[in-house]
């Protein structure tokens, strides 16, 4: 190890975390495969947010239909959805994190986070994370190491279950170059497979692709920023400026078709309600909506509008009805969201996402 100090990203990866909140609460059900999903109940229309290992081990996923996991593990324990539960342990960790001498830390969700320290041994400094964690929240964690933050979010996938790994420039492609393209943070199904139609099927070919190709497929910003993510490059820099919400959405599958007006438009009040509540909480006029539709069977279409900036409850609430006029008459629904998109303050970060610039 070196003795010289240097800034590294660290990302902190909760292991299982909404399966293992639910095993602090219940230590029965330690070692059982668990899933937690909708409001617990296998017959209905939901899916997981999460399983345990010991689900996962028969093929459990997040975002598989509840009754599909539920075929799949007969034998499951399946609990329903505490977000607060979720969200006070969530912020235990940040805090925890944030306790740490010398952290800056940049929040991603529930259960991760980016740490940038100035250290000479970036393992210890993760050794004390975990251990941190552990003590004040009984929860375990892994934790990649990195000189971006692109690659310490990959490397964290190299320490699951509760371990660490350390992944920079010099090893980069050595771990990387040869995986599919569709392993790297933000890369899913469609762009792998836009790239693989460019003849760029490895992180490798990725890191070396013809930029102009980049840009022709996927246009001036993302293009570039493709190779950049194969070279596993962005910034270096963990941001811990508050995050500014751009909205706030519900959305919710119901048990039963809504086949009746009178049902659906209940239906999309109250979602709405949800909705306001949140966007009051953040004081900024609302200029955006969307309503989400999914017909019975699988149809999904949304339904958007811009509106002038207003804070007036009627006012939105009567353009969201102008939203469920644009819906096909007749037609049973299954699942319904709403969302309302604010105006932004001056200083907020524009233009950054999870895998954009580097976070």
């Amino acid at each position: 190890m070196s003795d010289e100090t240097r800034a590294w990203v660290l990302h902190v990866d909760l292991d299982q975390f909404i399966a293992a909140v639910e095993v602090l609460r219940r230590p029965e059900l330690a070692g059982l495969p668990l899933i937690v999903g909708g409001r617990g109940e296998p017959g209905e229309r939901a899916v997981v947010s999460t399983a345990s290992y010991e689900a996962r081990a028969f093929g459990v996923g997040s975002g598989m239909p509840l009754r599909l996991a539920a075929r799949k593990v007969p034998d499951a324990v399946i609990l329903p959805v505490d977000r607060e539960a979720y969200e006070a342990a969530s912020d235990e960790v940040t805090a925890t994190l944030r306790a740490h001498p010398g952290a800056v830390v940049q929040v991603l969700g529930w259960d991760e986070a980016f740490v940038g320290l100035s250290v000479a041994d970036p393992e210890a400094s993760a050794r004390a994370l975990q251990a941190e964690v552990l003590e004040r929240t009984r929860l375990h964690c892994s934790v990649g190491i990195g000189d971006t933050l692109v690659r310490a979010k990959v490397a964290t996938g190299f320490g699951k279950p509760a371990g660490m790994f350390r992944l920079t420039a010099d090893t980069w492609l050595d771990v990387m170059g040869a995986r599919p393209t569709i392993d790297l943070w933000g890369v899913g199904k469609k762009v792998s497979a836009r790239l693989a139609g460019l003849g760029v099927e490895t992180v490798a070919q990725l890191a070396d692709a013809d930029p102009a190709a980049l840009v022709a497929e996927f246009g001036p910003k993302m293009g570039p920023w493709y190779r950049q993510l194969g070279q596993g490059g962005g910034t270096a820099v963990v941001d811990d400026t508050p995050w500014v919400a751009r909205g706030h959405s519900r959305e919710t599958t119901y048990p039963v078709d809504l086949g009746e007006r009178a049902a659906i438009l209940a239906a999309v009040d109250d979602l709405f309600d949800a909705v306001w509540a949140d966007v009051t909480g953040e004081g900024r006029p609302v200029v955006g909506l969307t309503l989400k539709v999914r017909y019975a069977p699988f149809t999904t279409k949304v339904f958007t509008k811009k509106i002038p900036a207003t804070s007036d409850r009627a006012e939105v609430a009567a353009r969201v009805r102008d939203l469920v006029d644009r819906m096909e008459p007749d037609r049973a629904v299954r699942l319904l969201g709403v969302r309302a998109e604010m105006t932004m303050p001056e200083d907020a970060r524009e233009g950054h996402t999870p895998t954009r610039g580097g976070w």
